[in-house]
């Protein structure tokens, strides 16, 4: 083995335990134990190497132990006043690599100004504030705007401070319907767009569906923004069925309005199908409810985007949660039978039902439905 893969073995190691020592700081509630070690791991401010350093302890150290929290509550392994917490620590951690990182020398000229921004209805913040201080690190003027910017804010302030590209942050695909109407009213402003987050889908189908440009991660963003973005023509308003045009047959505008009584419906057929639910307490039965509405909206949503696999992995994904919590995953079975009859004159919304409850009957092996 040569010295330099015995080095990079070393650091990788050194990474894998600084990992778990920030892991097991955000998970202890420990906030002066976290930031204390981020900003021993950027080093003093001086340093010239102190901006790489500082992003890679953004991307390799920070990002990781955040993707684990969400995978830890997933799995019912922490609280969610855990999960909370952890979010917040980690928050609070890239605020300290950042001010260090703002007071280093050797800034790089800047490049341009963007807007980041979360999606309306998106309280999933973390990873934005993640792009905005890799870009701010690669020189870049940012107006983080935070979570939940509803549009018409965010038009309103690129009338006010221009701005080269939007970037739109989502990690919820359900508000997708809504991320569209920001892509469309950034374009019609003249400002191009780069879409960012899970809730984009594998590869960025969705935002590729809806004229967006997408970016993987924060370095992605930086070489789109880097390569330059057309902006958009004074033509570029437009209704999301020129983007989707499926949405001329109203099944998603349908399911939408009815989606209080689709609720209501199934609410009492799963009662009837799943006995365990009438010895349920109020707030059991306040959580279910809740549930059904996450089922609902995320069937609008695939109908929206005509995908059937967001609300399958959806239904994949709220099974594994369930089955973590000691819930059986055939519970949910009653619900989508009940919203497939209730939806059996609308041909997209029952297609989407129908492989949904097909994936849940085939699980994983040694994952009993």
């Amino acid at each position: 083995m040569s010295t330099q893969n015995t080095l990079t073995g070393e650091a990788d190691l050194r990474q894998d335990e600084l990992r778990e020592r920030l892991w097991l700081a955000a998970i202890d509630c420990d906030e002066t134990q976290a930031v204390a070690l981020v900003r021993r791991a950027v080093g003093p401010e001086s340093s010239p190497q102190v901006r790489a350093a500082a992003e890679r302890i953004l991307l390799r150290l920070i990002a990781p132990v955040q993707e684990r929290v969400g995978v830890e509550w997933a799995a019912n392994t922490i609280t969610v006043a855990q999960e909370h917490a952890a979010t917040a620590i980690n928050e609070r951690c890239i605020s300290a690599v950042a001010e260090l990182a703002a007071a280093a020398p050797g800034a790089p000229e800047p490049p341009g100004r963007v807007t980041v921004a979360c999606v309306d209805g998106e309280w999933h913040a973390l990873p934005a504030r993640l792009v905005t201080e890799v870009l701010r690190l690669r020189g870049w003027h940012v107006d983080y705007l935070g979570a939940q910017v509803p549009t018409e804010h965010l038009i309103a302030h690129l009338h006010r401070r221009p701005a080269d590209a939007v970037l739109l942050s989502s990690s919820i695909p359900s508000h997708l319907p809504t991320a569209h109407t920001a892509i469309s009213a950034c374009q019609a402003a003249g400002v191009p767009v780069v879409a960012g987050g899970a809730a984009f889908g594998p590869q960025g189908r969705y935002a590729h569906r809806m004229q967006a440009a997408w970016a993987p991660d924060a370095v992605g963003a930086h070489t789109l923004l880097t390569q330059g973005l057309e902006r958009p023509t004074a033509d570029a308003a437009r209704l999301p069925d020129l983007d989707l045009p499926h949405l001329n047959d109203q099944e998603y505008t349908l399911v939408r309005q009815s989606k209080r009584q689709l609720i209501k419906q199934t609410l009492t057929d799963v009662e009837d199908a799943f006995p365990p639910l009438r010895t349920y307490t109020e707030y059991q039965r306040e959580r279910t409810a809740e549930d059904i509405d996450h089922i609902v909206t995320y069937l609008a949503t695939a109908v929206y985007v005509d995908d059937a696999d967001l609300f399958t992995t959806f239904i994949a994904w709220t099974a594994r949660i369930l089955r973590a919590r000691g819930v059986p995953p055939r519970s949910l079975l009653p619900a989508l039978d009940s919203l497939r009859h209730q939806l059996k004159d609308f041909p997209r919304a029952t297609h989407i039902l129908t492989a949904a409850r097909g994936a849940l009957t085939v699980p994983a092996p040694g994952q009993p439905v």
